[in-house]
């Protein structure tokens, strides 16, 4: 029965290759893009979605209002787990989680055996201080111990296999029981349990658990400041799980209340204090809003954009495949109508149809399959770094193969099939496939679905130029500070001030360093905001100030400039102070001149404000500048302007060894990191730049598939036309003549295309660029381009066949006619 179908297929396939090609390779590359996507937005939203009753499951996060400003936090108050536990109702679990040392990384030793070396494992991820609870929130499968006997006890950790395996090779999780760790060479705890690791995605994520009962018994309990109700670290975390019924309302109420009773109010400033909320487990996952240290984020909207693209995509292949099928209809016309003479019903006819694009469909899937790892490597922007790549070995991925593939022959399948089905057997013998009005049919279909496609590649064309217009206005645009051959390291926290006088005397002292300074957060690092900054004789002034301060080569390294006044005077203290024209201009002063000598509250201390700074961009373009003041004093962060000439480049890697073996003889032991600033405020744009890498892609594979539509529809055109030229050319037509009438009908499509294109790319475009503050014109020149650029891969695609028609011999054309 199966041979009746797939005999009639093959042969059909056999005599059309070249369609059957064109087929074949758009519904690839339409597959492969939507498999990349599926497996990248599946992993993304597969995020805790394992845990028991994670529907009762919360993250406790807060959100502090100073000055009249709204922030974020992920993090609370370290005694608001205790509270919630001793004085709540309706919370079933209420676990605390605390990072070490705030981002979670720890150095650990493994003391040797019979007073050997010690083993040592300078920075291990994911510690965290937590209680038993976590293990009922958490479901670990327990190896050896238990949550009831191995986090009771202050010193005592529980590992995950991976780590006692890291730690203890060799060993048998019972025989890793009472082995001992030493955490940054301070804290000793011994063994008391062992988890398998977590086969789940989750964002609680941890594989060293030491007791929550640790932290009383160290200096961590000042360090967490585990009673300090109006302040928070950002590493105390807290998630709750509601009992059965509990209104999360409710629960939110009760933790206000909580705040109410222990925290201390201002009641000069009453609408200052702490809100707080609890978020969902599933949306821990995408709010960056409340974010930890540890926490990716991935984000709604590009996954939404990615699975936008993939439907743009398939939609592209089975328009594709649609139009060539119809416009092959009239050679299969004489087919179908003897088939139906002979006794086929149409039920049967569709089946013939619909079998040949399943195994057209399954033939594409099979090729996709190829292309994935290079479509992975395409994509590699917004592939999440936990990804397997053995994505075939899961389950999930071959069934959305199966019903992908079933999807798309319905999709691209039905309707030619029932098209070529409903031919009138005696009209199609007679004349050919026509309508029952005697016209043939099929043409507006085709033109519609080609301006469709044409459309969409519009769009993503002009999408893709105004997204690259405005990220290189943003990168190129002049910042106010200089961003290029500087770059900053931070040394670790001491008390001796002379070890970074030591280190910056030895970086001067290196050739390649033009100038160097000591001091807070460059101008391209996002820097904090606070409000107890002020203008003396004008309280009422309430505003964020972002601070930053250095010593008195911080402004002339960064090429500030100043609009009045002079700079900071060295000090390790603060002193006096500059503000920016934006900050002037809030405090009401009309020139930058009458500033100077008028006080300035900082931080308790009145401080003068001997300068006024042009304003430069402390964040992205997204966000307006805001009112900023400098100090002069020192900090932790050094920031080095290396010699910038043609000829100095070349020595910027051997300055920056010079630097490190510097920072290592001043500070043994301790890590090197360092950022060009250049690359920092790139940064900012991080999520723009994923966005036109996407965009890039998706335009590629949009004008891929509409010109090999095209590519197929030009070649069944000339094939049908070919009495026509042949004719035209005895008549005298020229090469010109001829090729210009073959692609007059097409260009008029793609003209047709852009005109439909231009409105809704220019309110999508312009809608984008509301969320920059500082952004580029939207200039017509780019939808012109965008529209000769789609103008010229149409011709390109079009040249091909019309020419190579063109030049056929008419004689031997009309011979064969």
């Amino acid at each position: 029965m199966f041979s009746n179908y797939l005999l009639p297929a093959w042969r059909t396939f056999r005599r059309n290759k070249l369609f059957t090609l064109i087929n074949v390779l758009g519904l690839s590359i339409g597959i492969s893009a939507s498999v990349v996507i599926y497996l990248i937005a599946h992993h993304e939203f597969s995020y805790d979605r394992f845990e028991k009753d994670g529907d009762r499951i919360y993250r406790v996060v807060m959100d502090p209002t100073f000055s009249g400003t709204v922030f974020h936090s992920g993090a609370v108050p370290a005694p608001l787990s205790k509270a919630v536990r001793e004085e709540s109702t309706g919370v079933e679990l209420t676990v605390p989680i605390f990072q070490h040392q705030g981002d979670g990384a720890a150095k650990v030793a493994v003391p040797g055996v019979q007073g050997g070396q010690p083993t040592i494992f300078p920075r291990q991820e994911a510690v965290i201080y937590t209680g038993p609870e976590y293990f009922d929130l958490i479901p670990h499968q327990w190896l050896a111990g238990s949550a009831a006997s191995s986090m009771q006890e202050p010193f005592t950790v529980v590992l995950t296999e991976s780590r006692a395996r890291l730690y203890f090779p060799g060993l048998s999780v019972e025989q890793v029981i009472g082995r001992q760790l030493i955490y940054d060479n301070d804290m000793t705890v011994t063994v008391t349990g062992v988890v398998r690791d977590l086969r789940g995605l989750t964002d609680i994520n941890g594989s060293e658990f030491i007791s929550f009962a640790t932290i009383s018994k160290t200096r961590l309990a000042e360090n967490f400041m585990m009673s300090e109700w109006n302040d928070w670290m950002a590493y105390s975390q807290l998630y709750i799980k509601l009992a059965k019924g509990t209104d999360r309302r409710n629960a939110e109420a009760q933790v206000a209340g909580l705040y109410k009773k222990y925290g201390r109010h201002n009641p000069q400033h009453p609408g200052d204090g702490f809100s707080f909320r609890l978020l969902p487990l599933n949306e821990i996952h995408f709010n960056a809003d409340y974010s930890g240290f540890t926490q990716r984020i991935a984000s709604k909207p590009t996954l939404y954009g990615l699975l936008a693209v993939a439907g743009f995509l398939l939609l592209l292949a089975c328009l594709n495949f649609v139009n060539l099928s119809t416009a092959q209809a009239i050679r299969r016309a004489k087919e179908i109508g003897i088939r139906k003479t002979m006794g086929s019903s149409r039920v049967q006819l569709i089946r013939q149809f619909l079998g040949e694009t399943f195994v057209l469909v399954a033939a594409s899937t099979a090729l996709s399959v190829a292309l994935t790892p290079l479509l992975l490597t395409a994509f590699a922007g917004f592939i999440p770094p936990d990804l397997h790549p053995e994505w075939l070995e899961h389950p999930d991925s071959l069934f959305f193969l199966l019903g992908l593939t079933i999807a798309i022959t319905a999709l691209a399948g039905f309707y030619p099939a029932f098209l070529l089905s409903g031919f009138n057997p005696v009209r199609v013998l007679k004349d050919g496939w026509f309508t029952a009005d005697g016209r043939a049919s099929g043409t507006w279909l085709r033109k519609t679905f080609t301006v469709s496609q044409f459309v969409i590649a519009q769009f993503f064309i002009i999408a893709t130029l105004m997204v690259g217009k405005q990220i290189r206005y943003s990168l190129n645009e002049n910042l106010g500070f200089r961003k290029t051959a500087v770059l900053t390291f931070t040394t670790p926290y001491d008390t001796v001030a002379a070890h970074q006088t030591l280190l910056l005397d030895r970086i001067k002292t290196i050739p390649e360093v033009e100038r160097a300074a000591i001091g807070f957060q460059s101008p391209g690092d996002r820097g904090a905001a606070f409000g107890n900054i002020f203008y003396k004789p004008r309280p009422d002034i309430q505003a964020q100030v972002v601070i930053r301060w250095g010593d008195t080569n911080y402004i002339p390294l960064y090429d500030i400039k100043l609009l009045a006044g002079r700079n900071v005077r060295q000090s390790d203290t603060a002193r006096e102070v500059l503000i920016n024209a934006s900050y002037a201009k809030l405090l009401g002063f009309r020139h930058p001149d009458d500033a100077l000598g008028m006080p300035l509250s900082f931080n308790g201390k009145d401080l003068p404000i001997v300068g006024v700074m042009a304003d430069f961009h402390e964040g992205s373009m997204h966000e307006a500048i805001a009112p900023l003041a400098f100090a002069g004093m020192t900090g932790h962060t050094f920031h080095i302007r290396l010699k910038s000439g043609p000829e100095d480049r070349a020595g910027w890697s051997n300055a920056i060894e010079k630097m490190q073996k510097a920072f290592a003889g001043v500070y043994p032991g301790a890590d090197w990191d360092y950022a060009f600033l250049d690359d920092t405020v790139a940064k900012w744009y991080q999520s723009e730049q994923d966005m036109a890498h996407l965009l890039y892609w998706a335009t590629a594979l949009t004008i891929l598939i509409s010109c090999l539509g095209l590519l197929g529809l030009v070649i069944y055109t000339t094939n049908m036309r070919t009495r026509e030229i042949g004719i035209r050319k005895v008549l005298g037509a020229s090469l010109s003549t001829i090729v210009s009438i073959l692609s007059g009908e097409f260009v008029r499509l793609v003209l047709l295309a852009f005109l439909i294109a231009v409105p809704a790319a220019w309110w999508a475009s312009n809608r984008w660029l509301q969320g920059f503050v500082y952004r580029t014109p939207m200039n017509w020149w780019v939808f012109a381009f965008g529209g000769g650029l789609l103008l010229l891969f149409a011709l390109i695609t079009l040249s091909f066949q019309t020419i190579r028609a063109a030049l056929a011999n008419p004689v031997k054309t009309l011979r064969s006619e």
